[in-house]
């Protein structure tokens, strides 16, 4: 089973508490864990691309830095380890996009791959004045699969003149192309919508993990589903919360103190709630709303060998073919987990 990181392009990672590691991010932080992680032997490192935070005490995710930018410079720090960035499709064009790729994967002699956003979060784009219009919430697959068609195009034939709905190709022209001819995609729609384009155009769907693998089944059958009707190989990467400690106890303790601490503020922004006045909220809302302070990501908690046998749980599942790890404290954590949990896990074997 393949194993990644979410690498911490944004401040604080993944987690909207003040008792949580509180860091701004930076290519140095990046630079180290991506070190350390091709040191431990893990597969792959993704940046997301994220353009406007939550803000709140923390001020969570109003700090980031740009994805492609960043995986270049990892590019030319590392030898093995794969690497992809996160495109956020309203914002840049396709042509562009696909000489990007091209030119990184240069850099990093083949090791490069993007990870298709679709976006949907307005007030991301707005701010540019680069929204497409409401018909993109429920179109937003349609320009997608304009978008990847153009770049498949420039890669394998060096040029495109695709005429669509959104997109006008005039000889566009593209050279030198990828090493492979084009480079994987990744994808994280969790629709069904969103199932169908990456079994029709990806190579990867990233699913939110959860306590109840059940759901985890069901979600990785629907993409197997959905590449059984196109007749392409696609897989599953399943994102989970890795907080590790010497035992179950000592884990599910630094996991409650960081719940404890959840950024109420800015978890009310981000689940729509911003005028919630949570000092005078009810105690069921505020226990929910700390619920979310790690964005709802699966967590995985417990000793090395606990989360090693979970996560071993995770891959015997058809259609999953690897994990993607959140961390806490990343440079720590990331060398920790590959020291004393992936020689655990017998589907690393």
């Amino acid at each position: 089973m393949d194993l990644g990181i979410f690498i911490p392009i944004g401040n604080n990672g993944w987690m909207m508490s003040e008792n949580a590691p509180q860091y701004m991010p930076s290519f140095e932080l990046n630079k180290t864990v991506a070190e350390r992680a091709e040191a431990a032997g893990y597969d792959f490192l993704l940046s997301m691309v994220k353009l406007r935070g939550f803000g709140g005490k923390t001020e969570f995710w109003d700090h980031n830095l740009e994805s492609f930018t960043l995986m270049s410079g990892l590019a030319a720090v590392t030898d093995d380890i794969n690497l992809f960035a996160s495109v956020a499709l309203p914002t840049l064009h396709p042509a562009m996009v696909a000489r990007m790729a091209s030119t990184i994967d240069d850099i990093s002699d083949g090791r490069f791959g993007i990870n298709i956003v679709s976006g949907w979060n307005q007030s991301e784009y707005a701010q540019m004045n680069v929204w497409p219009g409401d018909w993109y919430y429920e179109g937003r697959y349609d320009y997608a699969t304009e978008y990847v068609t153009i770049m498949k195009q420039l890669w394998a034939d060096g040029v495109s003149d695709f005429k669509g709905a959104h997109f006008q190709m005039d000889d566009c022209r593209l050279s030198p192309p990828p090493k492979n001819g084009g480079v994987p995609l990744v994808c994280a729609g969790q629709s069904d919508r969103g199932m169908q384009f990456c079994a029709e155009y990806g190579d990867f769907q990233f699913i939110i993990g959860t306590a109840d693998l059940d759901v985890v089944r069901t979600d990785a059958g629907r993409l197997m589903a959905a590449a059984e009707r196109s007749g392409r190989d696609v897989g599953v990467y399943v994102l989970f919360q890795i907080t590790m400690g010497e035992t179950d106890a000592e884990a599910e303790a630094t996991w409650e103190r960081y719940r404890s601490g959840a950024d109420l503020d800015a978890i009310a922004f981000m689940t729509g709630q911003a005028d919630l006045d949570t000092s005078g909220a009810t105690a069921e809302k505020i226990t929910e709303m700390q619920g979310a302070f790690n964005l709802n990501i699966g967590p995985v908690v417990g000793s090395h060998a606990t989360i090693a046998e979970r996560l071993d749980e995770v891959a015997a599942i058809e259609g999953v073919k690897g994990v993607m790890c959140v961390f806490d404290d990343y440079p720590t954590a990331t060398a920790e987990f590959g020291e004393r949990v992936m020689p655990l896990m017998e589907s690393r074997r």
